[in-house]
């Protein structure tokens, strides 16, 4: 297992450096950081403008592959560069990764672990009323738009607020900035957490509940639960252990990329609710034109898909004995 792993962490490493530079070179020839001078009042001086870019590495006039060595040689000395504003991108880095991780832990292992038990369950229970309740159910949450979602749950706070005659849940920000008392600013964050956290899980139990339920319906069948059950194994033993766990085989890797792609995915949730997390900044990092700030969010989505690919081998070959001689 262990070669097996050592050759897919090679390959994966590989295409992490492909990647980051594919999306630095992209970042680089699409935008125009100079357009964020253009218009302003009083006139900014060119000279100045290109003195400013050409210490941020950000000049569009300066060839792409020379600024993509200074970047590079910079990157591999643990700095990600300048924004188009002059703020240091390791310090913005270094925060949005944190509320993305405060965003999204939770939600994800609820929403992936909720998503497989509702979809075995309704495999296990097919056509019976809970299982046309949780198909419906999973197929209203994923024909909403994720705004749409949100903004539900936003009005459905703001009426249950209004009912009891209080701000029982908060839907902006990620906690009051007036607390001073860590007691109350913990109380703040979890009221704040709430309905971000549940946007995500309702999207991911629909969606991954409906994956296993296909993939569990291709297990009950199967001649080797039949012998466990003849080998003196209730059917719910038989099931957990050996039903579950060679239905989840091929729901793995979607559960994997999924969980840890949403660092960067999650970015109509961050702007609904005022989290300023890594998606937002992708999106607002392209609006203002800012190369390295995009180049950084591509590098930490390839070393995420890394990892996300190193996770799902370990999971697989925990799972699936068989790819551990391979």
């Amino acid at each position: 297992m262990g070669r097996y792993l050592l050759r897919r962490l090679i390959n994966h490493v590989a295409l992490v450096l492909i990647a980051a530079s594919l999306t630095y070179f992209l970042a680089a020839i699409s935008l125009n950081p100079r357009a964020n001078f253009a218009g302003r009042n009083p006139t900014v001086a060119a000279s100045s403008v290109t003195a400013t870019l050409d210490e941020y590495n950000l000049n569009p006039d300066t060839p792409v592959v020379v600024r993509f060595a200074h970047w590079a040689n910079d990157v591999a000395h643990g700095d990600l560069g300048r924004t188009v504003t002059g703020g240091d991108v390791n310090d913005q880095f270094a925060r949005r990764v944190g509320v993305s991780t405060r965003l999204l832990l939770i939600a994800t292992i609820i929403g992936s672990i909720g998503g497989v038990l509702v979809g075995a369950w309704g495999a296990v229970r097919q056509y019976r009323a809970s299982d046309r309740i949780a198909t419906l159910g999973s197929f209203f949450i994923l024909a909403m738009p994720i705004p749409v979602i949100a903004v539900t749950l936003k009005l459905w706070a703001i009426d249950l607020n209004d009912a009891v005659g209080f701000k029982l849940i908060q839907y902006t920000n990620e906690y009051d900035p007036n607390l001073t008392d860590t007691g109350d600013i913990l109380v703040s964050r979890l009221q704040h957490l709430l309905l971000p956290s549940l946007t995500l899980i309702l999207i991911q139990v629909a969606l991954y509940s409906r994956y296993q339920r296909s993939t569990m319906l291709d297990v009950l069948g199967s001649d080797f639960l039949r012998t466990a059950r003849a080998k003196g194994l209730s059917r719910r033993a038989a099931l957990m252990r050996h039903g579950l766990r060679t239905a989840v085989l091929p729901v793995v890797p979607l559960l994997v990329y999924n969980v840890v792609l949403l660092f960067t995915g999650a970015t109509f949730t961050e702007k609904t609710f005022g989290w300023h997390g890594m998606g937002e900044w992708l999106v607002d990092s392209i609006r203002t034109n800012d190369v390295n700030a995009v180049a950084a969010v591509g590098m930490f989505t390839a070393l995420i898909v890394l990892v996300a690919g190193l996770l799902s081998d370990v999971l697989y070959a925990a799972l699936d004995p068989r790819v551990r001689v391979r």
